[in-house]
């Protein structure tokens, strides 16, 4: 047992004294070193989700592999280890690089034999644990990681957006949450923003008017002045009302932000709802999935000094609510029906068995072959939250 825990202490030493952009070399060596890996390869899933990209050294092209139908794929999806036999007896350790729930990549081990993986995958998928975490770290530092998702350039919006976000999913044993945005390097209006703290989790889910650099900048300040009544301590309706005299200021009542609050008990599952504009609520309980309505009220931004009511509604162990902005209801088919609610419904039903994470990218498929092409002509958003309760 000592040996072990030497062993992941000097892993986790090396790991928080690598330079940002020398992660993948300090986990390599200690990897190559202390566990007998012959070869180790970081890949980060690039911001459509459909690709898993190496991390590679400054004069390689970065290799990519296929989300779905890898072997390294499957440990993303699964977020579990996957061991791939590679013939002559070596085999290929997949493990997942996850921080609290949201899924950055897969660290890839190849060793001598399927024993000696076996015998110590609990301390490799340890330390791809340390690596993600030391990677959201080094982010602030280097650009090597954010680089390495990318399989085309992002428009400035697009960048402008992804950088506002939180993540793309987070657990708590609670809840689960996942979310994405396409079309993923060129998005501009729609976002998501959360937070949670002991005891209330608040969500938001915003549809800014406009496209291009106009519609992203009118969602950064929306974002940035809810972030700000909601750090200073205020309830949904107040940070409603703050973001609308914000944006108001600005624009004048030319631009205005459509925008879905939630405001989650965590003991008791109560949600308080504002509904301030397009972005729509689904629920799923028991295989049924319905709409959910609230009073719409004015979306942010559109008159001086608007007054915010939060209404309430009880979310109950097992329930999935599935978050969408009018660019997945919206859209229309070849033939002109658009997507609506009874697709939409569909959709989230065929998800049933997906975790959180992994729904808001089924969804869209569905929906891109309802449009009938791959890229879409507007903004897409989709949040799935499941509720799980807290015993």
């Amino acid at each position: 047992m000592s040996d072990i825990v030497n062993r992941l202490a000097a892993a986790e030493r090396a790991l928080r004294s690598a330079d940002p952009h020398q992660l993948v070399d300090a986990v390599r060596q200690v990897l190559c070193e202390d566990y007998a890996a012959k070869s180790v390869d970081l890949l980060m899933a690039d911001y459509g989700l459909t690709v898993l990209r190496s991390v590679p050294a400054p004069a390689c092209p970065p290799e990519s592999l296929p989300v779905h139908g890898s072997p390294a794929g499957r440990a993303f999806g699964a977020q579990e280890p996957f061991v791939e036999q590679c013939g002559d007896g070596q085999v290929r350790v997949h493990l997942p690089v996850s921080v609290r729930g949201d899924r950055l990549g897969v660290l890839t081990i190849t060793m001598d034999s399927a024993d000696r993986a076996a015998e110590c995958r609990a301390e490799l998928a340890e330390i791809a644990e340390v690596l993600g975490h030391e990677m959201i770290v080094a982010e602030r530092d280097t650009d090597v990681y954010l680089r390495a998702r990318r399989t085309d350039r992002l428009t400035l919006a697009a960048e402008m957006q992804w950088q506002l976000l939180p993540g793309r999913s987070c657990a708590r044993p609670e809840y689960a949450l996942g979310g994405q945005l396409e079309p993923a390097y060129a998005i501009f209006g729609d976002n998501f923003d959360w937070s949670a703290s002991a005891d209330r989790l608040m969500l938001y889910i915003t549809d800014g008017m406009g496209e291009g650099i106009e519609a992203a900048l009118l969602t950064n300040l929306g974002i940035n002045a809810l972030r700000n009544a909601r750090r200073a301590g205020l309830s949904i309706a107040d940070q409603a009302a703050l973001a609308d005299q914000a944006i108001h200021a600005h624009y004048r009542g030319h631009a205005h932000l459509s925008v879905l609050l939630l405001d989650l008990d965590l003991a008791t599952g109560r949600l308080q709802v504002i509904d301030a504009g397009s972005p729509r609520m689904l629920r799923l309980r028991e295989r049924n999935v319905t709409p959910v309505d609230f009073e719409a009220q004015l979306p942010l931004g559109m008159f001086e000094e608007t007054d915010y009511l939060a209404q309430e509604f009880q979310v109950e162990p097992g329930d999935r609510l599935v978050f969408v902005s009018d660019g997945v209801y919206g859209v229309a088919a070849p033939g002109g029906e658009t997507y609506g609610e009874r697709f939409l419904a569909r959709a989230i039903a065929s998800a049933g068995l997906l975790p959180a994470a992994e729904v808001p990218g089924a969804v869209l498929r569905e929906l891109s072959g309802h449009r009938g092409s791959v890229e879409a002509d507007d903004d897409a958003l989709v949040v799935c939250l499941d509720w799980f309760g807290r015993s």
